[in-house]
């Protein structure tokens, strides 16, 4: 298992804290001061291992479980596609989705970003 880099504390030592608190050797305030984290970093991890024992102190995804502004799959298909021929000629790039400008070159670098292969090789999009 990896450690996330920026972490202050292993697994190993946030169940360490966390019994700590548990068990009334020390408050959540004097783990707060022992281990260099918040009082509300140890609130979270003793209440995570409360819930779900010692898998409860692996890191998380930060991920959102849901986007709601992610791009209609149908659009990014079509921004995603090959252009035609005479349209890459002319770099019209976006506009051949949209006719007049809808969506714009701010959805093509994430649609792209998701789908490899999408852009020029080596070149930005």
């Amino acid at each position: 298992m990896s450690i996330h880099k920026n972490a202050r504390l292993t697994p190993l030592r946030r169940e360490e804290m966390a019994r700590d608190v548990v068990e009334g050797r020390v408050s959540k305030a004097h783990a707060a001061r022992i281990y260099g984290v918040t009082a509300k970093v140890v609130a979270r991890w003793v209440g995570r291992f409360l819930a779900e024992g010692s898998v409860g102190m692996i890191d998380r995804s930060s991920r959102p479980k849901t986007s709601p502004k992610r791009t209609e799959a149908a659009v990014a298909d079509a921004i995603a596609a090959p252009a035609a021929p005479d349209r890459q000629a002319h770099r019209h790039g976006d506009r051949r989705v949209r006719g007049d400008g809808e969506p714009g070159a701010g959805t093509r670098r994430p649609v792209a970003a998701e789908r490899p292969g999408t852009g020029r090789a080596g070149a930005p999009l």
